[in-house]
Parts: C-alpha cells; sequence; structure tokens
C-alpha cells in the first residue's frame, strides 16, 4: 500500500470521530435544554394546577384522603331532647324497669332527677329525666316508643325536640382560635415591650383576650355537653282499674238526698240574712241618725197639729140630775 493512501484512511477516520464527537454534543445540549424547560414548566404552574395534576396521577388513593375533610364540613352539631308519656298500671314498677334498662343499655347514662306524686290509694304520678349519649340514643328513642306495644299500657304523647347548632359550634370555634392566637402575639408583644406604657396597655389588652377566652370555653364546653348527651323525660301515669260508680236511686225518692237538700237550702238562706245583717250593721251608723231625724220631724209635727187643734175644742161640763125617788 502506497503512504498516501495510508494517509487517506487516517484522515477519514480522523473526520469521522470527529463527526461523532459534535454529534453527541448537540445531542446532550438538546436533552438539557428540554429538561431545564420541562423543570421550569413545572415550576411555574400555579398550585391548584399542580395539586390537581397529582390527583389525577394518585386515583383513588387522593380521593380517600379529600373524603374525610368533605364529611368533617358536611357535620352537624344538634341538641336533641325527648318527652315521652306513658300510662301504666303500676308506674313504681315500671319506673324501676325503665331505670335498670336505661342504665344497661348506656352506662354513662345519668339520672337528672325523679319525682314520686301520689294521687290515689297507693297510686303515684312518676318522673324521671335521664341524659344519655347521643350515640345510643336511638336505641332508647326505639324502646320507649315501642313500650306499650310490648308491655301494655297506652302511649299518651311522644315528642322529640332538636335543635341545630352548627353555625353556633363552628363559630365559637373560629373565635376561640382567634383570640388564642392573639393571645400569643400580645405575650410576645408583652416579652418584647420596654416603656412601661406599652407594657400596662399590653396587659389591659391580654387580661380582655383572657376574659374572652374562658366565656368562649365555657360556652363551648356548654355546647359540648349537649351535643353529646341528650335529655330524655319520661312521665309515667296509673291506669285506673276501678269501676265507674253506680247510681242504685235513679229515678227514686232518696230520704237523705231530701234532707241534704233541705239543710243545704237552710243553709244559704241562713247565709244570706247573716250577710244582710253585716251590711245593715255596718250602714248602721247613717241609718240611725237619718231614722232619729225622721222620728223627730214627725213628732214636732205631730205636736204643732195639736197645738193648733186645742183652742177649737170647747170645755166639756157634765151636769147630774136628782133622782125620782129622792
Amino acid at each position: 500500500m502506497t503512504p498516501m493512501k495510508k494517509h487517506s484512511r487516517w484522515l477519514l477516520c480522523l473526520v469521522g470521530l470527529a463527526s461523532l464527537v459534535v454529534f453527541a454534543v448537540f445531542f446532550s445540549a438538546c436533552g438539557g435544554a428540554m429538561t431545564a424547560a420541562s423543570t421550569n414548566s413545572a415550576a411555574s404552574m400555579p398550585v391548584h394546577s399542580a395539586q390537581g395534576a397529582a390527583a389525577s396521577g394518585s386515583g383513588s388513593t387522593t380521593g380517600s384522603k379529600i373524603a374525610p375533610s368533605n364529611s368533617n364540613i358536611a357535620q352537624q352539631y344538634l341538641i336533641k331532647s325527648l318527652n315521652v308519656t306513658l300510662d301504666v298500671t303500676d308506674t313504681r314498677q315500671v319506673a324501676a324497669q325503665l331505670q335498670s334498662w336505661i342504665s344497661a343499655t348506656d352506662p354513662r347514662s345519668t339520672s337528672a332527677g325523679a319525682s314520686y306524686t301520689e294521687i290515689n290509694n297507693n297510686q303515684y304520678d312518676v318522673s324521671l329525666t335521664f341524659s344519655v349519649q347521643s350515640t345510643l340514643y336511638p336505641n332508647i328513642y326505639v324502646y320507649l316508643r315501642d313500650y306499650t306495644a310490648q308491655h301494655g299500657g297506652q302511649l299518651v304523647s311522644f315528642t322529640e325536640n332538636v335543635q341545630d347548632v352548627t353555625n353556633d359550634y363552628i363559630d365559637t370555634q373560629s373565635r376561640l382560635i382567634n383570640l388564642r392566637g392573639e393571645q400569643q402575639r400580645l405575650l410576645t408583644l408583652l416579652g418584647q415591650a420596654q416603656a412601661l406604657n406599652d407594657i400596662l396597655n399590653i396587659e389591659q389588652r391580654l387580661t380582655d383576650v383572657e376574659g374572652q377566652i374562658e366565656s368562649i370555653e365555657a360556652h363551648l364546653n356548654a355546647l359540648n355537653g349537649q351535643v353529646n348527651f341528650y335529655t330524655v323525660a319520661i312521665t309515667l301515669q296509673p291506669i285506673s282499674t276501678a269501676p265507674p260508680a253506680q247510681n242504685t236511686n235513679a229515678g227514686g225518692w232518696n230520704p237523705g238526698q231530701v234532707w241534704q237538700g233541705a239543710v243545704s237550702a237552710v243553709a244559704a238562706v241562713s247565709q244570706v240574712l247573716a250577710t244582710l245583717f253585716i251590711w245593715l250593721l255596718v250602714f248602721s251608723v247613717y241609718i240611725i241618725p237619718v231614722a232619729c231625724f225622721a222620728l223627730g220631724v214627725r213628732w214636732l209635727r205631730k205636736r204643732r197639729l195639736m197645738q193648733r187643734i186645742a183652742p177649737k175644742l170647747s170645755p166639756i161640763t157634765i151636769t147630774s140630775t136628782p133622782s125620782q125617788s129622792d
């Protein structure tokens, strides 16, 4: 092989190698530019768009994470109370049974009061009040509603009152969070304050905020108690088993009733006469002077009349005649 041919081959190899190097450098530059462009586009993407892309990529897993937040937003806070009136044969026995059943069904239930009032011989009106858990309230609701159907008696009234305090509950929580945040800021400012006037102003504001926090916490605790425990009031009334009294003397003459009627009439007349006498006695301060004045006027008129008539009367003389025997 001639020296010229050898040099031409080496030159071709060098040109090919240089072309490969240039192509590799160009390809790597293009790839880096594409990567940087994609990175910049991802960085400039809005937050909600990125979250939407992540949600579309994660599928059902992300959906399960979002569900609890929706359920919290839709949660309701209710206050319920139930008033039940039952007519039963033995009110004290039924009261003991209901107390035992409610205590067994809800161990955390509490009795808010009981009242026994005797209305007849060995018959009582019983009033019971319970505070039961809201989670077990539906069981107690159904049991009391169907009690007379299963145990006898009569369901007189069954009233449930429901109050929605969701807005009040959420607003109270928000106010409490805001006030606690303000309390922390005031404490930070109090630690940084140097002037005496600033310290006094911050302490005054801090005292007001802490007072509001205590009031709101008390209101929130009361709401929690009413939302978590419902009131159940039960009134038990006895069923009257005595037959109605029959009038054996209906349509006949009854001397006892006649006597009672006469005595009642005499008593009524006596009351009327006694009332009239009392009125006359009270008004005698006016009646007696008027009567005396009328009698005096009548006496004066009679006397004047006698004085006018007396002169006109002639004297009467009596003469006696002698008898013939003399």
